[in-house]
């Protein structure tokens, strides 16, 4: 008798999930509602030190952070997360004329920011924007190794014969971006779009001055660079 062929089920992908900090009840209750008919999963907290909390003991896929919090101030969140989970994204919200906590909440390691009232158009977008760009490693390359340097990409850590070395969050995205399109030419544009995310950028030299840093960092010879090359006319592409 011929066996009944089984049927392989392909188990949907699981929803991202977000974790909303943020003390307005009607801007959690609006998150929540947006955020969830877009089939996110969503948590919440109200205040910095919840949050703090729910993000690294639940490590959601992305976390919205409002800048004023109560108990501990949504720029320290981000400063404390940075330094416990390096690798969870964030968005900051910050209000009409915060601009210097916009400026800090990015050398913290914000990944962006929305500046309230902003359209939840706006946000979700962004909020796409940022989970595209973080989830370009594959699952089966959680390291990367080249020359004398070792890559966890999963935990933010970069080491050089075997000392840990000290990358900023922005120089820790841009050398993940090129690991996952080594052999690629990348023009400074694309990076601008995929590692900083922002529509208008204030230069491209922003990439030439984290790439000579990564340079200095990672290369045997940054003057004579063997791993991010330069395409003249076009970019960068990394052969490591």
């Amino acid at each position: 008798m011929r066996q009944k062929e089984k049927t392989k089920v392909t188990e949907a992908p699981k929803p991202a999930r977000i974790l909303v900090v943020e003390d307005e009840p009607n801007m959690v209750a609006g998150l929540r509602d947006n955020f969830e008919f877009e089939g996110y999963e969503v948590i919440t907290a109200g205040d910095g030190i919840e949050g703090l909390r729910r993000a690294i003991e639940e490590s959601p896929d992305l976390v919205v952070l409002d800048v004023m919090m109560p108990r501990m101030s949504g720029l320290e969140v981000c400063k404390q997360l940075r330094a416990q989970r390096g690798s969870i994204p964030i968005i900051m919200l910050t209000a009409r004329g915060q601009e210097l906590d916009k400026v800090v909440g990015l050398e913290l390691g914000a990944d962006d920011y929305v500046t309230k009232p902003f359209s939840i158009r706006e946000l979700l977008a962004r909020v796409k924007a940022v989970l595209r760009r973080t989830a370009v490693v594959p699952k089966h390359q959680d390291q990367h190794a080249f020359g004398n340097v070792e890559v966890d990409l999963r935990r933010q850590r970069v080491l050089r014969s075997g000392k840990a070395l000290e990358v900023s969050s922005k120089e820790f995205e841009l050398l993940k971006y090129f690991i996952c399109h080594s052999g690629e030419t990348l023009s400074r544009d694309r990076l601008l779009e995929e590692v900083w995310g922002y529509e208008n950028f204030p230069t491209t030299r922003t990439v030439d001055t984290h790439l000579v840093r990564l340079r200095q960092k990672l290369e045997p010879d940054p003057e004579q660079p063997q791993y991010f090359l330069t395409v003249h006319g076009t970019g960068y592409r990394f052969v490591g």
